[in-house]
């Protein structure tokens, strides 16, 4: 048995020493969009679709910051309102003429949604076909695809068009920053950030030569062109994981893609409970395992013995008093818990906090599974409502 353990941990420490050095850096917070934004020749024109069902809460603030970007090349903003009941449309215009720009929005009325398409995805395939309708002669270079919920550093939309420009990309996407002001969203939202790296690396992502591709779905922009190469939108209309379904049709396609943070565009989208971040991940969870019950079981494997096992080895190794496994077992857990610090900084969250890895991997297990289980069910995930099979 102390054999076995002892195996365990030297195998848990030799894939955190992998993964650190071969995993594309994926702790690093050096892909960050540049604060800086040297004035180009010529400003392309930009259309923004936003899907919005029942977001009359947040729209005060981040339709705001979406209409008063610093940005002096044509910039129009579509919102989709997608069946909402509690006002949207109205709140929409009312932000519109609080600050003088009623022309630069037009809100479009959703449609019933048909078969074979997630609620999201519908929407913004309706705010894109309404901008090619009026604008057929014009049409934009780049749609801006924002979700409701995000709050627009004043420049944000110059520094995306600065750098698709500059470095011809097709798609840049930025990883907003999220809440993190609750206990919970402190102790679990940074962790999903760390996640989403370690599974995407960024600079894997942002290197053409490698296959790997992501983006997050709160900020796309991407270029008209590549839209429309890839077949648009309704090309993943099924998608769950729609952000980085496009990014893989995208790049795919020999499309040059870019995915960074950044720390002043920010969500507005509380998570102010367990319940709310757990419905969170396990509407999707299952979907990134392509609902396979043998990915399923690898993952809970994989998660245990990469998160659980080091810490179980640093007490059971102490009440042994078998100090070998004690030091294997502290030492992976001091390796992963210095590739945690960077986004607990980043998220200005006690330093503390990046010690509970373990603890924080083992909720999100339990959410995956609870997403497995969730699939089989017929539940699927949801957004706003609705329930989708998957």
């Amino acid at each position: 048995m102390v054999a076995i353990l002892l195996g365990l941990m030297v195998l848990s420490l030799i894939i955190w020493l992998g993964l650190l050095s071969f995993r594309g850096q994926f702790w690093r917070l050096d892909q960050q969009l540049e604060l800086t934004h040297p004035q180009l020749k010529s400003l392309p024109r930009v259309c923004a679709v936003i899907p919005a069902r029942n977001e009359a809460d947040v729209l005060p603030i981040s339709l705001r910051s979406l209409l008063l970007q610093d940005y002096d090349g044509n910039f129009n903003v579509f919102l989709v309102d997608d069946r909402s009941t509690d006002g949207t449309s109205g709140c929409a215009e009312g932000v519109a003429h609080a600050v003088d720009k009623p022309q630069q929005l037009q809100i479009i009325s959703g449609e019933p949604l048909p078969a074979g398409w997630s609620g999201k995805l519908w929407a913004v395939e309706q705010g894109i076909k309404h901008v090619e309708t009026l604008h057929v002669t014009s049409l934009p270079d780049y749609f801006l695809l924002t979700d409701a919920d995000i709050e627009h550093d004043v420049n944000n939309l110059r520094r995306l068009i600065t750098k698709a420009e500059q470095e011809d990309l097709d798609l840049v996407s930025v990883m907003v920053r999220l809440r993190c002001e609750t206990f919970w969203e402190k102790f679990l939202i940074p962790a999903f950030v760390f996640f989403f790296q370690k599974l995407y690396p960024f600079r894997w992502v942002n290197n053409p030569k490698n296959t790997t591709a992501a983006a997050a779905g709160g900020c796309i922009l991407i270029r008209r062109t590549a839209l429309e190469r890839i077949g648009g939108i309704s090309t993943i209309r099924q998608a769950l994981i729609d952000d980085c379904a496009l990014a893989i049709a995208v790049k795919s396609t020999q499309g040059r893609i870019w995915l960074g943070l950044s720390d002043l565009t920010r969500s507005l989208r509380p998570y102010n409970s367990l319940d709310t971040i757990w419905e969170t991940v396990a509407r999707t969870a299952y979907t990134q395992l392509n609902y396979s019950p043998i990915l399923l079981m690898g993952t809970v494997f994989a998660m245990t013995l990469i998160y659980l096992i080091p810490p179980l080895g640093v007490i059971i190794g102490a009440v042994l008093g078998n100090w070998i496994i004690a030091l294997t077992g502290l030492s992976t857990w001091l390796l992963m818990t210095i590739s945690y610090f960077p986004i607990i900084r980043f998220y200005k969250c006690s330093p503390l906090l990046a010690f509970s890895l373990p603890a924080i991997a083992f909720l999100y297990t339990l959410m995956t599974i609870d997403s497995a289980i969730r699939h089989w069910q017929g539940r699927g995930g949801a957004w706003k409502g609705r329930v989708y099979p998957g």
